[in-house]
């Protein structure tokens, strides 16, 4: 049992980790590996897996190669070439089991709110199920997490059932019935080609088509696994070879003037996928490639072009009774609505319960840019590290990669804490400037960019809050080693004489 009672009940652990999907469950492990043992995962449901629990939607799985999406002290047997979420989240079940995670995670514990206490240089956490206090707070709620509704009038009284994909309905049968699907991103993609057969008839409203890749899914067989165990030169080399085509693709992102070959094997797709050349017109992008999520399937546009599906290149602009009502005046009946709107990506639903050293929110911190240096701390927020925060994923790089550089770093951070008599460090706030400036300097130039203020990748108007504009070997590189010199470091009041003395002295301490 981790953690300790303190006199105002509240339950003392040296680490709490929000959140027990993929990064809370590595974190965890990391943590642990780096010798701390004093961990409390808090997780608001009763189940770790977070995106992979939540989502369960027909057709539902990872769009990156199932050999790059996995720890790499934790291979798995993967059933194909790429995963489906129910073998993602037995995966994680498995492995936060075999390396005693799951005894960490406090389930049915939403955090209420977590403020900095200058004095004490401690979090105090208030939760549904009583209270904390932890040197150090590690969010790792990831950035797939509070789905996007749509304001659209009329959608309140629509008299039939309507859900949001990432919520799915179980309860509602498809069969025989009319849907509408409002939005065509990477869940429609994956559920249409799931709830065609089934319904009646199925409308689609497109406000933005996509571009589309072909997926080269494959499975792999048990005797494969049983040649891997063999020969696990093999195994490396097929994720090695996953791996560096990922890689490739992120170059021409990196440089537009590249991304011709790209663009002309997604048109090579749709015209091979669709005949009609009306509808093969209105599936065709007006934006660069990789100006948005990037999108693989091989089953999509198929699906389209079946009898009893219909596409509307419009947006939807008002719901009256059970008709669906698209901004060109398209008017469609209805017994289903599925909302395929998305997520607030990046938008931490914690960030109105995060009060920092000045008692900010980190909501209003975040009110014109979502900034943090690497991705992983913001500055007046002591002791506090972000998972997958902003700007450190590409439409190529596989999270379980970036998620591992920056738990190096993390826990590198928290030892430094740990051995050197400091009490709490916190990123300069000149050190977090820079890093943006340069980082969004580097955008601009990049594919990410080109659709101007608003898109998958822009988490506020004009802010590209998602994409690192470098290679991911540079990014694993800056991760790597930990900058003491772009922290500010406090020592305990009866130490601050000894500062000149200390573990760092490159590190300039706090004065309180």
């Amino acid at each position: 049992m981790t953690g300790a009672r303190t006199d105002s009940g509240r339950q003392d652990v040296e680490v709490v980790v929000i959140g027990a999907g993929l990064s809370g469950v590595a974190a965890v492990i990391a943590l642990r590996r780096a010798g701390i043992e004093d961990v409390a995962v808090l997780e608001k449901s009763g189940r770790l897996g977070g995106t992979w629990r939540d989502n369960t939607y027909p057709g539902c799985g990872c769009d990156v190669p199932s050999l790059l999406y996995e720890y790499s002290f934790a291979s798995h047997s993967w059933s194909r070439g790429f995963a489906d979420r129910s073998e993602i989240l037995d995966y994680l079940e498995t492995t936060a089991a075999t390396h005693g995670a799951d005894k960490a995670i406090r389930y049915d514990t939403e955090v209420l709110s977590s403020r900095w206490d200058p004095a004490a240089h401690r979090w105090n956490l208030e939760t549904t199920s009583g209270a904390y206090t932890a040197r150090a707070v590690i969010v790792a709620t990831g950035p797939w997490h509070r789905p996007r509704h749509p304001d659209i009038p009329g959608l309140g009284t629509f008299p039939g059932t309507v859900f949001h994909s990432a919520r799915w309905d179980h309860e509602a049968d498809l069969t025989g019935r009319r849907v509408a699907v409002v939005g065509t991103g990477a869940s429609a993609v994956q559920f249409l080609p799931e709830i065609q057969p089934k319904a009646a008839h199925v409308d689609v409203f497109q406000s933005t088509p996509q571009w589309v890749l072909p997926k080269p899914d494959y499975a792999l067989s048990p005797g494969l696994h049983r040649f891997f165990g063999r020969h696990p030169a093999a195994r490396r080399a097929l994720r090695g070879l996953h791996h560096w085509t990922q890689e490739a693709i992120g170059v021409p992102l990196r440089h537009p003037r590249l991304l011709k070959p790209l663009e002309a094997l997604a048109r090579l797709h749709l015209r091979t996928s669709v005949r009609d050349r009306a509808l093969r017109q209105a599936l065709t992008p007006h934006h660069r490639f990789g100006g948005r999520r990037l999108i693989t399937s091989g089953t999509y546009y198929p699906a389209l072009t079946r009898p009893n599906v219909q596409l509307h290149p419009t947006r939807v602009t008002a719901v009256e009774g059970s008709e669906v009502i698209g901004a060109d005046g398209t008017r469609t009946r209805a017994d289903v609505i599925v909302l395929a709107t998305g997520y607030h990506i990046g938008d931490i639903p914690l960030a109105h319960r995060l009060h920092g050293a000045k008692g900010t929110t980190l909501a209003r911190t975040w009110a014109d840019n979502r900034r943090a240096y690497l991705g992983t701390s913001v500055s007046g927020y002591p002791n506090l590290f972000l998972l997958i925060g902003p700007n450190l994923l590409t439409g190529t790089t596989a999270v379980p990669t970036v998620l591992e550089a920056q738990l190096r770093y993390v826990t590198d951070a928290l030892t430094h804490l740990r051995t050197s008599g400091y009490v709490a460090l916190d990123v300069k706030p000149e050190a977090e400037a820079a890093h943006q400036r340069a980082l969004h300097k580097a955008l601009r130039t990049t594919v990410y960019n080109s659709t101007g203020r608003t898109g998958y990748y822009f988490g506020l108007p004009g802010v590209n809050t998602f994409c690192w504009p470098w290679s991911t070997a540079r990014l694993v590189k800056r991760l790597h080693a930990f900058p003491p010199e772009a922290y500010t470091w406090t020592l305990p009041l009866p130490a601050q004489a000894r500062a000149e003395r200390d573990v760092l002295p490159t590190c300039r301490p706090a004065r309180h």
